[in-house]
């Protein structure tokens, strides 16, 4: 009975002082249980219209919040510069997904600049007046990357990444997270421990190209773990150059479609030449110059196990900051 007349004190000198209890709970890092006002829906007409107006060259076509945070390739860049000149279109593949709590929105496809196409991810943050206040692009330039590797570019729908995930084979938000940020544990300098969950099916692609059960990718670029499947490649420790995977976000969760966006970096400090793997043969490290990726990477995730991962990511300077990491 103490506690009770206690707590509605407390309630009631805090509507006294114009502070609400939620506000209260923010200000101690409390999360509260009040409704999203956001919805799939919405989020996707919000994407749309950003995609429209992209295409369209004309920023001034989008509802934007009073004060907006723009990246594009891990620099701050003014609303309507850098792929608001040079777009000249969309590709076909347009994977969506959307995070109703946090009111975010991504996508993956492709974009064109006159004479070429590139992977192209985009994040987008709305307010609760349907207003974009973030926008975090990455548009994967082969030409200019170092990654003539992803060359041959393909992009393809995948019904597993559109599909719902059944309620049954749903994991808590918390955990999705736990198993995405555990495949960057397994990658960081990689030595064959999984600290993950894998699905029999996996497979994952990067700057459109599958990069897990291609054997013709294998052969044709001597990329040949290419050849095995998600877990079989980690348990090589083919991965051993990837030093660190630092400044790691998930900023997107999409429950009911068991997606989770992330986005970070890989260095690769370039001193690791020729190792072993766990079978005992030798490989020689492809990269031996530092360096780092800036990558974002979405995660489907089913029955606590990884399903799929697509990843775009591009090379900028080794242990580059991110402009997200202060924000």
């Amino acid at each position: 009975m103490r506690i009770a007349k206690n707590l509605l004190k407390l309630g009631a000198l805090l509507l006294a002082l114009g502070i609400s209890v939620t506000d209260a709970a923010h200000a101690r890092g409390i999360q509260t249980a009040a409704p999203s006002p956001h919805s799939r829906e919405v989020l996707y007409q919000a994407m749309d219209n950003y995609l429209a107006a992209l295409v369209a060259r004309d920023p001034s076509r989008i509802q934007w919040a009073p004060m907006v945070y723009n990246t594009e390739n891990n620099v701050v860049l003014k609303i309507g510069d850098g792929l608001w000149g040079t777009i000249t279109g969309l590709g076909d593949y347009q994977l969506k997904f959307a995070d109703v709590q946090t009111g975010q929105v991504g996508y993956f496809g492709a974009v064109e600049e006159t004479n070429d196409t590139s992977a192209f991810t985009v994040r987008l943050k709305v307010d609760n007046a349907g207003r974009v206040e973030e926008v975090e692009t990455v548009v994967v330039h082969t030409m200019f990357s170092g990654l003539d590797v992803f060359a041959n570019k393909k992009f393809w729908d995948k019904p597993v990444m559109n599909a719902m995930v059944p309620p049954e084979k749903r994991v808590p938000r918390a955990r999705m997270i736990s198993i995405a940020d555990g495949y960057f544990d397994t990658l960081q300098l990689n030595d064959g421990k999984i600290f993950t969950a894998f699905h029999p099916d996996c497979n994952r692609v990067e700057n459109g190209m599958q990069t897990t059960n291609n054997k013709e990718f294998a052969e044709a670029n001597l990329y040949s773990i290419a050849r095995l499947g998600c877990e079989d490649q980690f348990k090589m420790g083919f991965y051993r150059y990837d030093d660190e995977l630092r400044a790691r976000r998930f900023p997107l969760v999409d429950e009911e479609r068991g997606l989770v966006l992330a986005g970070g970096f890989i260095d690769h400090a370039g001193r690791l030449g020729t190792f072993k793997l766990t079978d005992g043969s030798e490989t020689t490290s492809m990269f031996r110059q530092p360096h780092s990726f800036y990558l974002l990477e979405l995660f489907k995730i089913e029955g606590g196990m990884i399903r799929q991962i697509e990843a775009n990511f591009i090379t900028v300077p080794y242990k580059m900051p991110s402009p997200w990491d202060s924000f």
